[in-house]
């Protein structure tokens, strides 16, 4: 009788723990499957580059850098002419004079530095300027495909090392209106 009684608690732990680790497995695979289902993708720089605002920034800011080459060579130009007149006349003026225009070359030289490096700077600041209400719109929009599709995460492919799931880029880019 005890043994019956022992074999009968064996049978019922053992059944019980079969149930309990089979009922993990079936939530861990459903679980799985919710996983996969609610992660998309898509292909940020694609939408970013392809869209019709995004061409007219970058004509924006070629027209700028353009302006900012122009005055650049106008500086430059004036450098190589009071070199190249300096050097003539360098052996027909005085120590003074030239000491003077030495000092006035030195301080072209730094003037076209420093609008060179401020070039750069304004150019940077343009850009983020231009760029950022478009990074929001994508943005925007990707939140707004995502949750209309139901996906909790929509990840860049940029940043993936494997991309298998649903692609969202084409949504995107309709959304968008291109």
């Amino acid at each position: 009788m005890k043994r019956l009684k022992s074999l009968l608690l064996a049978t019922v732990l053992c059944l019980g723990t079969s149930y309990t680790i089979n009922a993990q497995a079936k939530t861990a695979h459903v679980d799985a499957v919710n996983l996969q289902t609610k992660i998309a993708h898509v292909d940020f720089q694609e939408i970013l580059m392809k869209m019709p605002a995004t061409i007219e920034v970058k004509s924006q800011l070629s027209k700028l850098e353009e302006s900012y080459k122009a005055e650049l060579k106008t500086m430059y130009d004036e450098y190589q002419n009071k070199i190249k007149k300096y050097d003539q006349e360098s052996a027909t003026v005085g120590d003074a004079v030239n000491a003077t225009r030495q000092t006035e070359v030195q301080d072209l030289t730094k003037r076209i530095q420093d609008y060179e490096q401020n070039i750069q700077k304004e150019m940077s600041n343009k850009q983020d300027v231009l760029v950022k209400p478009l990074l929001d719109k994508v943005k925007a929009s990707i939140s707004k495909v995502g949750k209309a599709k139901g996906y909790l995460y929509v990840i860049d492919i940029n940043n993936l090392l494997l991309a298998d799931g649903p692609d969202l880029t084409a949504d995107v880019k309709k959304d968008l209106g291109f």
